[in-house]
């Protein structure tokens, strides 16, 4: 049932013993997951001195690609081989679970309802105490201190943008839907930083964006980038001519005639 020629192993000559257990590991198998579940033994591969490993095919129908692995070993100058351990082990070809990311890295703005809450670390890279913008981050005993006296003293936010947090919002704008690079922009009559519906912002990304106030456009109340654009530019002009509706003069047939039916109405026995 085995084939030995199926052996992968770093090591230059694995365990003969363990090696023709193959019939041992699958009575193991059978009486742990059943026959149903079992299929052809397909590889053997050496883990270690007097320790290998043999690979049955997985028969389950949610599990293909799927292999059973049955480690067995024996004892120094022993010829009992012993089972291990059983798991089930995805092949090559097997059809798995995405990677687990962490919640932090999973939540994104469209994820946060009423009530919810996204909370940010002390160290967050994104942030700076207000007043040491740029400065190495402080130990937590610091930065107790730092949001106390900034509380008492009211030194506005205890936290802002620090310079990575900047160039990070700035680079997610600029590659958004606000950006220059969309359809949108393309086809766009005129750029945001010559229409009369951006409002100017302070600090240090008013050098790239501003707001939109036009409630025609799809960016109304959205930061734009100053290249982007829509069809609702303050310059977009309608000739006047496009703004008279067109209505037809009055015109007497007096080729074609009407004709009108005459109904007769019986009242009271009179005609």
């Amino acid at each position: 049932m085995g084939d030995n020629r199926l052996v992968t192993t770093a090591h230059k000559k694995p365990d003969a013993v363990l090696l023709a257990a193959v019939d041992l590991a699958r009575m193991a198998l059978l009486e742990d997951v059943g026959d149903a579940a079992v299929g052809d033994h397909l590889r053997a591969e050496a883990e270690g001195e007097r320790l290998l490993t043999h690979y049955f095919a997985c028969s389950h129908r949610g599990y293909v690609g799927w292999n059973w692995a049955v480690s067995v070993t024996r004892a120094s100058r022993q010829k009992v081989v012993t089972v291990n351990e059983i798991v089930l082990l995805p092949g090559p070809d097997a059809l798995t679970a995405p990677g687990w990311i962490p919640w932090k890295d999973r939540v994104g703005k469209d994820d946060l309802g009423p009530g919810d809450l996204v909370p940010v670390t002390e160290d967050d890279p994104r942030l700076v105490p207000g007043y040491l913008v740029g400065d190495e981050a402080l130990d937590e005993d610091n930065a107790r201190q730092v949001r106390e006296v900034t509380r008492e003293l009211g030194l506005g936010r205890e936290r802002v943008l620090s310079v990575e947090g900047r160039i990070e919002a700035a680079e997610r704008w600029f590659a958004g839907s606000n950006g220059p690079d969309t359809p949108l922009a393309k086809a766009a009559p005129g750029l945001c930083g010559s229409c009369g519906f951006l409002v100017r912002m302070s600090g240090p990304l008013s050098t790239m964006f501003g707001i939109c106030a036009n409630e025609s456009s799809p960016s109304d109340g959205q930061a734009v980038s100053f290249d982007h654009g829509c069809g609702a530019h303050s310059d977009v002009r309608v000739e006047s001519s496009q703004h008279q509706p067109v209505t037809a003069s009055p015109v007497h047939d007096t080729l074609n005639t009407d004709v009108f039916t005459q109904e007769v109405w019986t009242v009271a026995g009179q005609t």
